[in-house]
């Protein structure tokens, strides 16, 4: 599987910003998934201060077979199926289990994170609220 990657060095001083999954973020590829030839996305996701509702504050699942996700600065709140509401704060990291739905419930105007996801050209799908859903929709 990793014979055919490739070596990647990203440079901060060369960061290009672009739009992606969500409008009210803008993220910074790190070369990831083309070295991974897609099996992989490492990205930056920042927050870039648009305040507005999207899909991806409704419950939703990624399907995908890899999520970790760490805090580089800011807040967020979510709420997970099974799991409860969770705020993630700057230095913290998650797991997500495939499969998991979940929700944005709110973020900081300085939220920003790393984001590693397999595979790199993962779907994002709208769903029902979960049985164990906490917080007020």
């Amino acid at each position: 599987m990793t014979d055919n990657w490739d070596f990647a060095h990203n440079r901060a001083s060369e960061a290009v910003w672009t739009e992606g999954l969500r409008e009210i973020f803008e993220y910074r590829d790190l070369g990831i998934k083309a070295a991974t030839k897609g099996d992989y996305i490492a990205h930056i996701v920042k927050a870039n201060g648009k305040e507005m509702k999207d899909e991806v504050q409704h419950w939703h699942v990624h399907d995908c077979t890899f999520q970790f996700v760490m805090v580089l600065n800011g807040w967020a709140e979510f709420e997970y199926e099974g799991e409860g509401v969770r705020r993630i704060e700057k230095g913290d990291c998650i797991n997500q289990r495939p499969g998991i739905a979940h929700r944005e419930i709110a973020c900081s105007k300085d939220f920003e994170v790393l984001e590693i996801v397999a595979p790199a050209n993962f779907e994002t799908r709208i769903v029902d609220a979960p049985v164990s859903a906490e917080a007020a929709e």
